[in-house]
């Protein structure tokens, strides 16, 4: 098998995504139960990931892994360690661990079963939210080292995916109970990095030679929002954390209309003045919404209540609770309108045409203001 160069079991420059860890795993319980030996020193062993599944060949990269034993003759179980390179990334240094299966095969029966774990997520039918990419890397990876009439079954457990699923918007599109094996490629691309920019900003210039009225969507889970209220694919923009600099190009460029989707705790820091929306450039999610409840007219203690919450979810819950819910939403999508056309008018100096779209954790739209299309 080609290697990349890049030495095997040394850090990763770019670093990788989940789907590669899990993989990494599983593959290297496989290959204990079968007596293959793995690559490296003993005591820092390290599994070749074939990472191009389209091509069912190309380079492969060395993954270390971490622990690694037989549980019983047909059964073995293997743990990685998430490692997303120089990237932030709220998985990073998370335990996979894959326990694998050896089961005989019968005819008209997939060869591999890939089982959610706990921490693993799963879809609203039950099935494991393990998506498109992610399979046919366990795929290419598993089933030319299984046996001639064995089937394999996978169960990858994310002892922290519960946790750390509760950082994102993944109950929002149906990922239950944990974190998803998702993406389409090995490699980490970061939302914050001059490249993603640079990327984003080609996109729209793409756009706009076509369409005059666009959609801002931040990250996936706010372009599938825009796909289901009916906005043509091509109008969709997902823009990442990027929102300043590409609103201002967008109106330097002609764009007629703007219309921002997003979950409510990235976007709310745009009614703060924030148009970064990553959070390790700027916060005060919390302290914009305590000041918005007190502009709609709510009690100095609940806006400190407001302030002891962990989360814009918890603190929005609160303030439904208290019957302040809707207003102050409403109040936030009209902030964010405003602090958009100022930004714009200060930057591009024109005009125009803005909506907003804002959504909880569980896809549920909370306020829309401003156009809709």
């Amino acid at each position: 098998m080609k290697t990349s160069d890049q030495p095997m079991g040394s850090p990763q420059a770019s670093g990788y995504t989940l789907p590669v860890f899990a993989v990494a795993a599983a593959k290297a319980a496989l290959y204990h139960l079968l007596g293959i030996p793995l690559q490296g020193e003993p005591e820092q062993p390290t599994i070749a990931v074939q990472l191009q599944p389209e091509h069912n060949r190309g380079d492969a990269v060395g993954i270390p892994v971490q622990q690694l034993a037989c549980v019983d003759i047909d059964t073995a179980l293997a743990i990685t360690r998430s490692d997303p390179g120089p990237h932030l990334d709220l998985t990073r240094n998370t335990p996979i661990w894959a326990w694998v299966k050896r089961e005989p095969w019968v005819e008209g029966y997939p060869r591999l079963i890939l089982e959610a774990g706990e921490g693993l997520g799963r879809q609203a039918d039950g099935t494991p939210a393990i998506y498109a990419y992610a399979r046919r890397l366990f795929e290419v990876n598993l089933l030319s080292h299984l046996p001639v009439q064995c089937q394999l079954r996978v169960r990858i457990i994310l002892p922290e995916g519960r946790r750390l699923a509760e950082r994102t918007s993944n109950a929002a599109f149906g990922v239950l109970e944990g974190l998803a094996l998702l993406g389409t490629r090995a490699e980490v691309e970061p939302s914050s990095s001059a490249d993603s920019l640079e990327k984003a900003r080609r996109a729209l210039q793409q756009r706009l030679e076509q369409h005059k009225q666009l959609a801002f969507c931040v990250g996936s889970h706010g372009q599938q929002v825009a796909l289901r209220q009916g906005i043509p694919a091509e109008r969709v923009l997902v823009v990442a954390n990027w929102l300043g600099p590409l609103l201002v190009e967008a109106a330097l460029r002609g764009v007629d209309s703007i219309h921002l989707l997003g979950y409510h705790g990235k976007l709310i820091k745009l009614a703060g003045g924030i148009f970064n929306t990553s959070s390790h450039v700027a916060d005060g999610r919390l302290e914009i919404l305590a000041a918005t409840l007190i502009r709609c007219g709510g009690g100095a203690e609940q806006a400190r209540q407001v302030l002891t919450f962990g989360t814009v979810d918890a603190a929005v819950g609160y303030l439904s609770g208290l019957g302040w819910g809707s207003q102050v939403m409403e109040e936030v999508a009209t902030q964010i309108l405003g602090r958009v056309d100022r930004y714009i008018q200060k930057y591009a100096n024109c005009a125009v045409e803005l909506g907003v779209t804002l959504f909880d954790r569980q896809g549920q739209i909370l306020t829309q203001s401003g156009i809709r299309g």
